[in-house]
């Protein structure tokens, strides 16, 4: 049992937790993930580590409430106790002085950035901060991105808090004013895939979390498999980053479609929007 130090909605439906789980803590790197059980018969989630306090023996996960499982973890209290954790799983990210690195986050694929961005600091780089949202009521972790970040630029979809723009455009700008060693892009799918088409044209290393479909973290069950550079790959243990302008990012959306609903959502809104900004093309 892991028992919860503290559980808050930071916005809508975007959720904090900190949690005890002193290996993980201790073993954990930037880029890394988790997953985890509220009880006996609760699903398995995968939510990447955003921080970790090792003397404490804590970690920190954010989560977007979209199904039961995550509507049952909004509801859980401080002492209250999640039946599993584990973890750390995956590859960690490839920390080492590049230059100038720009990480871009969308939703709630900002809260993963947070790790990385320290990291690159540490290492040396010189960190450029892009996030966006749809909205001012969607942004996370502005503050705290800022505090450690040498420079951060934010953006929202409807213009209600900071640059009326897409992270793309975002990024366009920034390419404008200095060069860019490398990118590291989490966000939706269509968010990823805009970019590292964007990127790959002037031929800007760029690195994406994929958050794809997982369920036993092993590698066994094959349900995030993706394509990359043509091989049959799987997001749990080769991954969870892989090199954007290698990625099959069609066929990954479409397995993806498969579990959604009909309802449109903010990921088929951005892929919409792209498309009539001419960011990428139909195939």
């Amino acid at each position: 049992m892991h028992k919860i130090i503290q559980n808050e909605m930071i916005s809508a439906n975007v959720g904090r937790m900190v949690v005890e789980a002193a290996y993980v803590a201790e073993k954990r790197k930037a880029g890394q993930f988790i997953i985890l059980r509220i009880d006996e018969k609760g699903e398995r989630v995968p939510l990447t580590i955003a921080d970790a306090d090792p003397s404490k023996g804590t970690i920190t996960l954010f989560y977007q409430v979209v199904g039961k499982s995550t509507r049952h973890m909004s509801t859980l209290k401080a002492g209250d106790s999640l039946r599993d954790i584990a973890g750390p799983l995956g590859h960690p990210t490839e920390i080492k002085k590049y230059g100038t690195v720009a990480c871009v986050g969308g939703g709630i694929g900002v809260a993963p950035l947070y790790p990385i961005v320290g990291a690159m600091r540490k290492a040396g780089n010189r960190v450029v901060v892009i996030i966006g949202a749809r909205n001012k009521d969607l942004l996370i972790l502005e503050k705290e991105l800022g505090a450690i970040a040498d420079e951060i630029v934010t953006c929202t979809d409807d213009g209600s808090y900071g640059k009326k723009a897409f992270v793309t455009e975002a990024l366009a700008e920034v390419q404008s004013k200095e060069k860019i060693d490398l990118v590291v892009a989490i966000g939706p799918v269509p968010m990823m895939r805009a970019l590292s088409r964007q990127t790959e044209k002037d031929g800007i290393k760029t690195m994406v979390s994929l958050n794809s479909i997982m369920i036993d973290g092993t590698g066994m069950c094959g349900g995030c498999r993706v394509t990359v550079n043509g091989e049959r790959k799987f997001t749990c243990v080769d991954g969870p980053e892989f090199d954007g302008h290698k990625v099959d990012f069609d066929e990954l959306m479409a397995r993806l479609g498969t579990y959604k609903s009909s309802e449109k959502t903010s990921s088929d809104e951005f892929d919409h929007t792209c498309k009539l900004k001419g960011v990428f093309n139909e195939r």
